[in-house]
């Protein structure tokens, strides 16, 4: 379910018209549909009941702790790259017992915080991270679980920028690598070796990939098995695209028709840690047109978002579906297209007010005409939207709004100018020929 759609031409969040939301609280702003990040989840709990599954939500992709809340009331766990991360998924009610923890960089302070909290895995990098994860458990007296993150050596479609699962990656360790790091420290005593961590990396739209995953990784479970390790989880990550374009990617349904069977044979749990395919098309940006602009043959649309509130579509070449938030009935988009086959377009880049060349949201974009003061909306950008979001330009970082059916309530207030240099405010009057403010 995506709930925002076009009611006679105006764009509206669940029940509350998007262009509300710009009146009361400005723009740019992320608005999040409360109905879809729960639907998305609930399917996805459907679609694996048949086996023991954790699904723990990725933080990465969207941190708002409002947000967190929701789905850990859900039932949701957590996949954690951070100590921030962490803090954020507790600050919102999480069971720590459902969180896992990745990242290749995992500091002595991170991982302690971890233990302390008590949470259900580590997700393990590379031996170095591990001896130093046995150090530290003996070291404090502290048990833990971990899942050794092996890399099939997998190619699948997508940026290179986003793709994990090859061997020449600084994630994970292979498969020939993967038995000897067994061999080596699955005995330690302290840290239980009893999951594999598979993940290919961001942005899949076909199943065959994870399926052909798992059927290169449960030979290694089976030998490993066979010389007395007790692996009893698979983690398959994340990575499960999200529809950026209307109907591109499988449902969770599928994903799961094609992997339960091959789990449930081999006697395994599941931890799966999707993030976009929740999260994605929850929201959208909105975005106020700000001048229009003619250079020679093109057209520029400038509106007041830039790459700062939303960086994908020039870190990532990222497509994301633009659209005005108010057109006439016969322009409303029947699907999420890149090439909208309609009378009267206009085409157009879309660009932010950055003072950079890659500051832009979309090239030779065909769009129905607009003007300064429309509102476009960016669609599918909840997912590395906000989270990736930064102050170049001294920009504040933008509100985020939660609807709730015919309500919505601002989850992150718009920073200001103050908040911008309140961590510098510090008194460095002590220094020959500095200010005291």
């Amino acid at each position: 379910m995506d709930s925002f759609q076009y009611r006679k031409g105006r764009l509206f969040a669940e029940e509350v018209p998007v262009e509300a939301v710009a009146q009361a609280v400005g723009t740019p702003v992320y608005i999040y549909s409360k109905a879809t990040i729960l639907d998305h989840f609930t399917k996805i709990q459907k679609a694996y009941a048949g086996l023991e599954t954790l699904i723990c939500y990725s933080i990465k992709a969207c941190g708002n702790i409002h947000i967190l809340r929701l789905l850990a009331q859900a039932g949701s766990g957590f996949d954690i790259v951070s100590g921030g991360e962490l803090y954020r998924a507790r600050q919102a009610g999480a069971d720590p017992s459902k969180i896992v923890f990745a990242g290749v960089g995992k500091t002595d302070r991170e991982i302690l915080d971890a233990l302390e909290a008590g949470i259900a895995y580590f997700n393990i990098e590379s031996e170095a991270e591990l001896q130093n994860l046995i150090d530290l458990c003996k070291k404090h007296g502290k048990k833990a679980k971990g899942a050794l993150r092996v890399n099939p050596d997998i190619q699948y479609d997508s940026h290179k920028h986003i793709t994990t699962g090859v061997k020449e990656t600084k994630f994970g360790v292979d498969i020939e690598r993967a038995k000897k790091v067994f061999a080596e420290y699955g005995r330690n005593g302290v840290v239980e070796l009893s999951a594999i961590h598979v993940h290919l990396g961001s942005g899949g739209k076909t199943i065959d990939p994870y399926v052909n995953a798992v059927q290169k990784i449960l030979p290694l479970i089976e030998q490993l098995r066979r010389e007395g390790f007790r692996i009893d989880t698979l983690d398959l990550g994340g990575g499960y695209g999200a529809d950026y374009e209307s109907d591109t990617v499988p449902s969770a349904a599928a994903y799961a028709a094609g992997l339960v069977p091959l789990l449930k044979k081999a006697g395994l749990k599941l931890i799966l840690e999707p993030g976009k395919s929740i999260i994605a098309n929850a929201a959208i940006l909105l975005t106020k047109v700000l001048y229009k602009k003619v250079g020679g043959q093109k057209t520029f649309v400038i509106v007041d978002a830039g790459m700062n509130d939303l960086i994908r579509p020039c870190l990532y070449e990222a497509f994301h579906f633009i659209w005005p938030t108010s057109v006439p009935e016969r322009l409303v988009p029947p699907a999420r297209v890149k090439e909208p086959a309609m009378p009267g377009m206009e085409k157009v880049d879309v660009v932010g007010p950055i003072c950079e060349s890659t500051d832009y949201f979309a090239k030779e974009r065909l769009l129905p005409p607009v003007e300064r003061g429309d509102c476009l909306a960016i669609f599918t950008a909840g997912a590395y939207g906000f989270t990736m979001a930064g102050n170049y330009n001294a920009r504040p970082l933008c509100a985020e709004v939660l609807v709730d059916g015919s309500r919505f309530a601002v989850i992150r207030r718009r920073q200001t100018y103050e908040d911008l240099i309140a961590p510098e405010k510090i008194d460095l009057s002590w220094m020959p020929g500095q200010p005291s403010k």
